[in-house]
């Protein structure tokens, strides 16, 4: 990779490792349906904003459906289960349990597409569970939070699911119109939950930037430099950002949030990176 691409797969990192800080900071406030609605609406409304200005056409009839199914599918429901699973786990360990995604992609690939699961994707499966049970293994005197730790693991779940969904349904659809497109979807059909978890308390400014920050930064311009990327270096490069944002996740939560970084923590996100090393590599 030339050194521009190196620093745009780093910055995609860093942002995305942050948004699991930012909804550590926001979900309590606003609740998981209002935090996942902002977060989907904003980055919707910028992305059509800038590609309205830029003259690029999503082509609405033609791929609408596909975007409302990746909009449920890649936003919708795993927003929601991250901003529920940030209630009460850390910024770090969400990001890490975010990694398990690529597991998740080669599982329902061969499943849905009968994609073969060869002996190096089988064994990065196996060291991949082996370091989600060390990073979700409760501290001495700590209380070990499952529902939030299953909606993670099912919120990468369905990063994986979609991918599957997309490589055989949803090919040809472009890349740009189905993340302007999911981002609108989810956006729109999240509104009449809302009431469901209304907000716990009036947004601080923290709570405001935040969510803003979950839009614009983690959604419209981390959307942006994925498609630089991918248009850089392919699809496969592209990916190897999946490495990176545990390390960023961990990172912002100890600076910004005072959140512990055990051993433990460590080495089974390191066992996590690894595992998805084995699955993507080619």
């Amino acid at each position: 990779m030339k050194r521009a691409d190196t620093a745009r797969l780093v910055l995609l990192a860093a942002i995305w490792g942050a948004s699991f800080l930012f909804m550590r900071i926001a979900a309590p406030a606003l609740g998981p349906v209002l935090t996942a609605e902002l977060r989907t609406l904003i980055a919707g409304v910028a992305l059509a904003a800038y590609f309205a200005v830029t003259g690029f056409d999503p082509e609405w009839r033609r791929w609408g459906r596909h975007y409302v199914t990746v909009g449920i599918l890649s936003s919708a429901v795993p927003f929601l289960l991250w901003a529920y699973a940030a209630l009460s786990l850390t910024a770090g360990l969400l990001s890490v349990l975010n990694a398990t995604a690529p597991m998740w992609g080669a599982l329902c690939s061969a499943l849905l597409l009968r994609e073969r699961l060869n002996a190096r994707r089988i064994l990065g499966l196996v060291i991949g569970v082996g370091g989600v049970a060390l990073v979700t293994r409760p501290e001495s005197g700590a209380e070990l939070h499952y529902p939030a730790i299953v909606a993670a693991l099912a919120a990468a779940f369905c990063y994986g699911l979609i991918a599957a969904y997309i490589k055989r349904w949803a090919s040809d659809a472009p890349s740009r119109g189905m993340a302007v497109g999911s981002q609108l979807a989810a956006g729109i059909l999240l509104i009449p939950f809302i009431a469901l978890w209304p907000p716990a308390t009036a947004p601080t400014p923290g709570v405001a930037a935040s969510i803003l920050a979950l839009g614009l930064v983690c959604g419209a311009i981390a959307y942006l430099l994925y498609f630089r990327l991918i248009a850089d270096i392919g699809a496969t490069g592209a990916l190897t950002v999946t490495y990176l944002i545990p390390v960023f996740g961990v990172l912002w939560g100890a600076l910004f949030l005072g959140e512990t970084v055990s051993a433990l923590m460590l080495v089974g996100a390191a066992l996590v990176i690894l595992g998805t090393v084995f699955v993507l590599r080619t």
